[in-house]
């Protein structure tokens, strides 16, 4: 499945999440990928708006399995102060978006549909 979600950074804050970013401890990455986040990038604009990306099998799985491991705790708390409303860890306050398009989904739906009606030949 593909999740795409949205958080805020203090804007006064962005300069320090981006250098942490540059550089994410490597057991964290490792972790990552073992818990199923696949092809995962984070987006960030001017004004804070952070937005996520990421392929997984089952998010909520995915989620569920970083909270229970030691390197996400620890990464989270340190996150918390660069986050608006840091009240929770800020993975846990991840607002989830609906995906509304998707090109090769509709690029597959359409070459099927397109094989099923095959153009009759004109005749002379």
């Amino acid at each position: 499945m593909r999740v795409c979600f949205r958080s805020s950074v203090k804007p006064a804050r962005i300069p320090e999440y981006r250098r942490r970013h540059a550089a994410v401890w490597p057991e964290m990455l490792r972790e990552l990928k073992a818990a199923g986040w696949n092809n995962y990038s984070l987006f960030l604009a001017d004004d804070g708006l952070l937005v996520g990306y990421v392929e997984c099998d089952d998010f909520d799985a995915a989620r569920a399995r970083m909270a229970l491991s030691e390197v996400n705790s620890r990464w989270q708390a340190e996150m918390a102060l660069l986050f608006e409303g840091n009240a929770q860890a800020p993975d846990q306050g991840f607002v989830q978006l609906t995906e509304i398009f998707n090109l090769e989904d509709q690029l597959s739906t359409a070459n099927a549909s397109e094989g099923n009606h095959q153009p009759q030949k004109e005749q002379s």
